[in-house]
């Protein structure tokens, strides 16, 4: 009996249907670059997000709405080159799909030539008919639901979602909205773990959560969050630490000590050292004179 491990398969949609039809969680992440990509397909990572967080996490932005559609092109490209396994989801920026349906069907696109399996969208009910198009063209979606980081100033800020059995209703509503348009899952966000149970009970879609508790078929988090490398929207204590994120390390205080380190030596004359320099090789002497009239 071989003892190799079995050449790891592209995961596809029939992937992860099958996945919530054995009641197997999905693993899910963001990444934006080809080296985070690469490692997490490396990991066996599921599905990769490239989201519009990218904005925050590595441009610096306070919200998603600067990002454009060229940025998260970009985004997408590393991740492509880097993560040959995962299934991979496009995040639409702000104002790339909301304008009509043929504007969120030509940018839809764009994701899927560079490679990615499916997009993602914000909203509900009112993005029902941007869903169906980008459907009807042949385009897997992904809504999200919940807290929608692009409409979060008409939710007051980052704030939990169907706390109540009214706004619980009101998921519910928009859930069966986005299915009849055409998604085949939705992303929700910042909800009670009993809103994430209802909407996976009462969708046939496939239903993942970013701080929806454990009953969702799969794990959204942003790979800065687990990773301790979101440097951007501190609180007032200097950091960032969501409720839902559980921390894996502490990369940002690694990647902050290693530079210190290296500021150090540079400074004391450490580096480089004799075994970080290139040494000469043996030259030949120098050619005779050949000059008529020399000796």
């Amino acid at each position: 009996m071989s003892d190799q491990t079995p050449a790891r398969k592209k995961v596809t949609l029939h992937t992860l249907l099958n996945k919530k039809e054995k009641k197997e969680k999905a693993v899910f992440l963001t990444a934006y670059d080809f080296p985070t990509a690469f490692f997490a397909d490396q990991a066996g990572i599921d599905m990769i997000l490239v989201g519009d967080s990218g904005g925050m996490t590595k441009t610096g932005y306070k919200s998603t709405h600067p990002v454009t559609m060229e940025e998260m092109l970009h985004f997408t490209q590393g991740v492509i080159n880097g993560a040959k396994h995962a299934f991979i989801i496009g995040d639409m920026p702000y104002g790339s799909y909301q304008p009509s349906d043929e504007i969120a069907v030509i940018n839809a696109m764009r994701f899927i030539r560079l490679g990615c399996d499916a997009i993602k969208c914000e909203g509900g009910e009112e993005m029902a008919p941007r869903i169906k198009a980008m459907s009807d063209a042949g385009i897997l979606v992904m809504s999200h639901l919940g807290l929608t980081p692009q409409s979060v100033a008409k939710f007051g800020g980052y704030r939990v979602q169907g706390t109540t059995d009214a706004a619980l209703n009101y998921l519910l509503y928009h859930g069966e909205a986005i299915q009849k348009a055409g998604a085949f899952s939705t992303l929700v966000e910042a909800v009670p773990p009993e809103a994430g149970k209802a909407l996976t009970d009462k969708l046939k879609i496939l239903v993942y959560g970013i701080g929806a508790g454990p009953y969702v078929d799969g794990q959204l988090v942003i790979s800065d969050d687990m990773l301790g490398t979101f440097a951007g929207c501190l609180d007032e204590k200097g950091t960032r630490k969501p409720r839902f994120v559980k921390r894996y390390a502490e990369l940002g205080e690694l990647m902050e000590q290693a530079f210190r380190d290296y500021a150090r030596e540079v400074r004391d004359g450490t580096f480089p050292g004799p075994e970080h320099c290139y040494k000469m090789k043996d030259m030949p002497p120098p050619p005779c004179n050949t000059r008529e009239g020399a000796p």
